[in-house]
């Protein structure tokens, strides 16, 4: 007697991963709440992943899989310690892992360690490009911008035509990093978004004292200047304006408070504008649901990764157009992208706010939307990249790449 048997396909092994980045958790930013959501998503599927970051002064890491260089903050760095050499020390951790793959985060200092150490160790490399670091420039002192984006272009041309495969947050990001002739494959995976409890809506406003009949106009991000803070301001000012109860949230910190702080009072709005000021990402979700409209002018983002985290709690998005931080805004669906330029932005949220029907069509639309940029589908992506690198016979092409976009 013969028995058919059925040939079961293997499941594809677990894989060790080494994440690089000069910015991770406590430090709040996109990168670090990717990298934080795909750590944890990785590991979830039975991965092996360990982070290799700079120290954060006073912050005693709860997972032992997080490496840590020595580090100091600059003045020309604040807020961001910066890992200074030796590496080496760090070797004997890293090499007792024997990892398959390196994916790293940033292009810089550790991004380059990184990069040398899958080169010395004969490893496939992925790397994401977060963010668009040209313009960033004024953070450099003592040298011309436009020097500075020039070194800038030269440096991101010369790292990513080292690695295997590339990862970008948008179709934006994608562009720009093909403008700066990098080669390699690119594909874009929306960064995924973690909803954090946060509690009744009306509780949430009673605890921070907006009352029931004052829409609340919310920004979360860096008070930086590559923010377009000054749009967002003048904007928000003719909005209130135009409705006397409204009134304004900015949440984050960042070297340029002081100036927004001093904006308010220029533009008669302090007393009506609030500075939460720097908020752990946990309890950033309190504030997305008590507000009512989500405001953002960067033009300097390659994804609004606070776009979409507003939008999982139905708030419309009036963004300004530029960069990828309005990829996920379809204009009267979910929001408006709108132009530079305060007046357009208070038009679009004052017809958000005065018009209950459109509201609502808006509101269901935002939260239609940020169910499509779930962490699952962010770390399936990632895996299938990164074997892809593994196997240097499946890595897509170029013409394959531009078919996709088509």
């Amino acid at each position: 007697m013969s028995i058919n048997t059925v040939d079961i396909p293997k499941a594809d092994p677990p894989l060790r991963i080494a994440l690089f980045s000069d910015s991770a958790l406590p430090i709040l930013n996109g990168v670090s709440i990717s990298l934080d959501a795909l750590i944890r998503g990785l590991r979830q599927r039975g991965h092996s992943a360990s982070l290799f970051t700079a120290r954060a002064p006073g912050f005693a890491d709860p997972d032992p899989h997080t490496y840590r260089f020595f580090a100091l903050e600059t003045p020309w760095t604040k807020d961001y310690p910066l890992a200074l050499p030796p590496f080496y020390p760090m070797l004997r951790h890293f090499r007792a892992q024997k990892f398959d793959l390196i994916h790293t985060h940033t292009p810089f200092t550790l991004g380059f360690v990184g990069l040398r150490w899958a080169q010395s160790h004969g490893l496939p490399l992925v790397s994401t490009y977060h963010t668009l670091y040209d313009k960033y420039a004024h953070y450099i002192p003592y040298f011309p911008k436009r020097y500075v984006r020039y070194k800038i272009a030269k440096h991101t041309y010369f790292y990513y035509n080292q690695v295997d495969q590339v990862i970008v947050p948008s179709e934006a990001a994608r562009k720009w990093i093909r403008r700066h002739s990098v080669r390699k494959p690119v594909t874009v995976i929306p960064t995924g978004i973690v909803r954090y409890p946060s509690g009744s809506p009306q509780d949430l406003r009673r605890s921070m004292g907006a009352s029931e009949s004052s829409p609340v106009l919310l920004y979360v991000g860096r008070m930086a200047r590559e923010k377009n803070l000054s749009t967002l301001l003048r904007g928000a000012a003719q909005v209130m304006q135009r409705i006397p109860g409204a009134v304004l949230w900015l949440v984050g910190d960042g070297p340029s408070r002081d100036e927004v702080v001093q904006m308010a009072r220029d533009l008669g709005i302090g007393d009506r504008t609030r500075l939460v000021g720097f908020v752990p990402r946990a309890e950033v979700d309190r504030y997305y649901a008590a507000a009512d409209l989500f405001l953002f002018a960067s033009t300097t983002e390659t994804q609004g990764l606070v776009v979409v985290e507003a939008m999982q709690y139905g708030l419309p998005a009036v963004v300004v157009q530029g960069g990828g931080a309005g990829a996920a805004v379809e204009d009267g669906v979910n929001g408006f992208l709108v132009r530079n330029d305060p007046e357009a932005l208070a038009e679009a949220a004052g017809r958000c706010l005065e018009h209950p029907s459109l509201y609502a069509q808006l509101s269901a639309g935002a939260q239609a939307t940020a169910e499509r940029f779930s962490v699952d589908a962010m770390v399936d992506q990632v895996i299938q990249v990164y074997r892809e690198a593994l196997s240097p016979g499946s890595t897509p092409d170029l013409a394959r790449e531009v078919a996709t976009q088509r």
